[in-house]
């Protein structure tokens, strides 16, 4: 378990590699270009867990957190999308430096600071969302629309440990 949470960049060949199993797990390009998929880690029953973060949008401050969705400081910095959470190995992704002399990043770089500073101080709260959104997926427990936007948790973990193996 992570003292914090930290962010990474999962690969984008690992993740169309779960796409072939998997059409729920987002893509992380737009327009033929890829952009990073950036998020955070966490474990569940022992399988560390990517939540992929989603930039400020006005929507956000419209929507509601839900069982599948949490707002960042009330939407004014993105939300997370438990939805789309997809198990990782250290083999999947990078550590963002959120402290690199990255001027053409730099404005990037201070939102995600920030959203860092949020999740950590609501840590106790995500992993609870991220353990139970989980937990009531496994079991059936929840309902059509939010089982239907939720990627198969089970599968992906299956799908990692092969992809990891190679």
């Amino acid at each position: 378990m992570f003292l914090n949470f930290i962010i990474v960049n999962v690969d984008t060949k690992y993740c169309d590699y779960l796409r072939k199993f998997d059409a729920l797990v987002p893509l992380n390009h737009a327009k033929n270009e890829n952009r990073p998929f950036i998020g955070i880690l966490f474990q569940i029953h022992n399988v560390e867990y990517f939540a992929p973060l989603s930039s400020p949008k006005k929507k956000h401050l419209q929507m509601h957190n839900m069982i599948d969705f949490i707002k960042i400081d009330r939407g004014r910095l993105g939300a997370i999308n438990f939805n789309n959470m997809i198990p990782v190995t250290p083999n999947n992704y990078e550590i963002i430096d959120l402290y690199a002399d990255d001027f053409e990043h730099a404005k990037y770089l201070t939102l995600l600071r920030k959203q860092l500073n949020w999740l950590n101080r609501n840590k106790i709260k995500i992993i609870f969302k991220a353990d139970n959104l989980y937990a009531l997926y496994l079991g059936k427990l929840l309902p059509e629309n939010i089982m239907n936007r939720c990627c198969n948790f089970k599968l992906l973990e299956e799908k990692c440990r092969e992809y990891n193996l190679k």
